[in-house]
């Protein structure tokens, strides 16, 4: 709408608008009209009324935010998200009789009036001077939208939203020229439409189609008289006349929409009196908001979801234009969770860990090639109660997980071994591996400087049992766990070549840091989150390749009546380690499930490899494994790492000794066979490893060295251990050289110690 004409003068509309909006103005300041008393609630001029022809022409529209739906990878609904629980519809979707219920109670007059009803006003003047207060507004229905326009563009923020409501003459004059903007570019019926998608009815529900869900449970085109009039009357005022909490103050105000229809002649006196008659009649289906209603456990991955999106540049700049994206909704999202998997998940882990378990397990499943999060859960549910958690075990702290994930214990030592073999050391590489050793010292580092095991005691580390001693080779290293193999394997090829192998496999601590290079990170002493983990492994089963772990398959967004397709994170996928290297890795962990510590975990219908893995005093068991197709990791603990799992009830199953190849290796079995069932087996590209010799140097029924990492005290302290089901803990009679495992802030906070803030 041009400003001026070409004279120089306002345009008839132009004019006609500027009276009329001096005219309610005038008659705002001198009754109120639809604003109380000017002394009471400010509707002064002073400071607070701009000049008409200066407000902008046009009045910025927000799309109306909307619910937000998350389906798994089949389609199927995993929860509904939302900031306002709201479905736009058309006005052909809309039943004839709200439409006439809401007209009649709040401006029958809607047809014949402009933006403005002057004829109002001078009513709302006289029966608010007959009764001395506020007896009746006189705000169109235009208006009124408006007015909804202004307050949904302030969103959530409470000032914005305090400056859209505002009692001020200044506001009611951006009302009014907005009005007759939306009077002359919309017309009646879209107007009427998008008021009732966008008005509050209570009960979190905006918009008719949402009401129409939440009270009656049908859609808004199926509302019949009596159910339309209650409907039409919360709107003045969603609390008192809310039916779910007074119905009887509800009941009248209904009765009043329907003589008021009657009076209009939408209705007959006739109806509307049998109408009047009819009781309340609610089928109330209460809110469904948010990751906490997801259905099949998948709680925590819907929030992982959520997070991925309000954390990807892909989906905005900052994340203050991320939010505003999310928090508008209109989206389906379709996700890569395959409900077989998920489902398989969550059994397993209810078969192996009660839900007020001293301990929590959790448990995240991956597809190799590709990185889809196909399975995610944990015993201990989502929710703020008693044995509920909000964090997600599974991932690392800045997509909601623990603090510094959780250490790792002999599940590193693949990493160890694949960066050993990439250097040219051969499988068949032989070390001494004595019972207990003094760590090698010096070891060479990315950066040049050698790290020394140097200290009034240096640091030294033993097997599990004073029988295990070698001479080893790594195929029987890797099977039986032995800590003096790794620690001697890392002092050989230097802390660099395992640093890039994990970076490599984009391996970092729960917090998002890089491992440091000091020999500890050989033993699993470092934080890390079983997806890190789950994808690493991944990398083995797909001969080398390491996927980027994604959670979305696509994204579409409604906004009005149009939809579009919004881009979404891909999965990168690069090369870690050449095949030969994944396929010797792949033989070796084989050799961990078939003869090895993880023999519990082993599936019977296809190749499955994989390696246990238990921390300092038992507070962290884990099994991490893969077939060809599927990787998986399954950590088992506390995640205040205040409890030792030892003489402890599980799942009601009573352990002397929980350690990675029992508990999580049964969980990983479980979830891996329900997961897989139906699926083509596939195989691992077997390497030939030339043998060793005797190497029946146990029954393979015990994680050997595999409890591997007494993380010391708060000071750095401590002891690398090697004690499983079946040893006895030797006493630390020494501390770590400085250095040797890094401490953290006030000793512990990186999963060294029990001196961390863990969740």
């Amino acid at each position: 709408m041009p400003k001026k004409r070409s004279g120089g003068g306002l345009s008839p509309t132009q004019q006609a608008a500027k009276f009329l909006g001096v005219s309610v103005l005038a008659g705002s300041v001198m009754a109120g009209i639809a604003l109380p008393a000017v002394g009471a609630l400010g509707l002064a001029a002073k400071g607070s009324v701009e000049s008409f022809d200066e407000l902008p022409a046009n009045m910025r529209t927000p799309p109306l935010s909307q619910r937000t739906t998350i389906l798994d990878v089949r389609g199927d609904h995993i929860a509904t998200v939302y900031s306002r629980d709201r479905t736009v519809v058309g006005l052909k979707d809309i039943s004839p009789y709200m439409q006439k219920a809401i007209v009649a109670i709040e401006d029958s007059r809607f047809y014949q009036h402009g933006a403005v009803d002057l004829k109002g006003v001078l009513r709302a003047l006289n029966r608010n001077a007959q009764s001395g207060g506020v007896a009746e507004g006189a705000s169109t229905l235009t208006q009124q939208y408006v007015k909804n326009v202004f307050v949904e563009e302030a969103g959530d923020d409470p000032t914005k939203v305090a400056q859209a409501t505002q009692q001020t003459l200044g506001r009611k004059i951006r009302e009014l020229k907005y009005a007759i903007q939306v009077e002359e570019e919309l017309g009646k019926k879209k107007i009427l439409e998008n008021y009732l998608n966008i008005t509050f009815f209570g009960q979190q529900a905006y918009g008719v189609e949402a009401a129409s869900q939440r009270y009656f449970s049908k859609r808004a085109k199926d509302l019949n008289l009596q159910e339309a009039a209650l409907l039409a009357g919360i709107v003045q005022s969603p609390s008192r006349y809310d039916p779910v909490n007074d119905e009887a103050e509800a009941t009248k105000r209904r009765n009043v929409v329907l003589q008021r229809m009657a009076e209009v002649g939408d209705i007959s006196q006739a109806d509307a009196e049998k109408a009047q008659r009819q009781p309340v009649e609610l089928r109330v289906s209460r809110p469904q908001n948010g990751c906490i209603t997801a259905v099949k456990g998948a709680s925590f991955f819907c929030k992982y979801v959520e997070n991925v999106f309000l954390s990807d540049p892909v989906f905005g700049r900052t994340r203050e234009e991320r939010a505003k994206v999310w928090n508008q909704g209109g989206l389906t999202i379709t996700t890569t969770l395959d409900p077989q998997a998920q489902e398989s998940v969550q059994a397993s882990l209810k078969d192996h860990v009660n839900q007020d378990d001293q301990v929590a397990a959790a448990t995240t499943l991956v597809e190799p090639g590709t990185g889809k999060i196909l399975g995610m859960g944990q015993s201990k549910p989502f929710g703020y109660g008693k044995d509920e958690t909000e964090y997600n075990y599974s991932v690392d702290s800045s997509m909601g997980g623990s603090n510094y994930g959780f250490p790792t214990g002999s599940t590193f030592k693949p990493f160890v071994a694949a960066a050993a073999l990439e250097q040219g050391r051969p499988v068949t590489q032989e070390y001494s591996s004595p019972y207990e050793m003094e760590y090698p010292s010096p070891v060479q580092t990315c950066s040049g400087k050698p790290w020394v095991n140097t200290g009034p005691q240096k640091a030294t580390v033993e097997n599990e049992d004073e029988s295990e001693v070698g001479p080893y080779r790594l195929e029987e290293a890797m099977a039986q766990s032995v800590n003096t193999y790794f620690v001697q394997m890392i002092s050989d090829i230097g802390l660099c070549p395992v640093v890039k192998m994990t970076d490599n496999l984009h391996v970092v601590q729960g917090n998002g840091e890089k491992l440091p290079e000091v020999p500890a990170i050989s033993l699993g002493s470092r934080g890390i989150s079983p997806l890190t983990m789950a994808t690493a492994y991944a990398a083995f089963a797909a001969r080398g390749m390491y996927c980027t772990p994604i959670a979305i398959e696509s994204i579409t967004q409604k906004i009005g009546d149009q939809q579009k397709s919004l881009e979404v994170p891909k999965s990168t996928c690069s090369r870690a380690m050449t095949e030969k290297t994944a396929d010797t890795i792949n033989t070796l962990l084989r050799g961990v499930v078939d003869s090895g510590t993880g023999q519990e975990a082993g599936l019977d219908d296809r190749d499955s490899a994989g390696k246990t893995g238990t921390t300092d005093e038992r507070k962290n068991a884990w099994f991490v494994g893969y077939t060809p197709n599927l990787a998986g990791a399954v950590w088992v603990g506390s995640a205040t790492q205040q409890v030792q799992m030892e003489d402890i009830t599980i799942g009601g199953v009573w352990h002397d000794r929980v350690y990675g190849g029992r508990v999580p290796g049964p969980i990983w079995r479980d979830a891996m066979t329900g997961a897989l069932a139906g699926k083509e087996a596939g195989s691992f590209n077997i390497v030939d490893i030339p043998d060793g010799g005797d190497s029946d140097r146990g029954d393979g029924d015990r994680d050997r060295g595999d409890d591997d990492n007494r993380n010391g005290d708060d000071n750095g302290g401590g002891l690398i251990e090697g004690l499983t089901d079946g040893g006895t803990f030797p006493d630390p009679s020494f501390s770590f050289p400085e250095g040797w495992i890094q401490g953290g802030d006030n000793g512990g906070n990186n999963g060294n110690g029990n001196g961390g803030n863990w969740p």
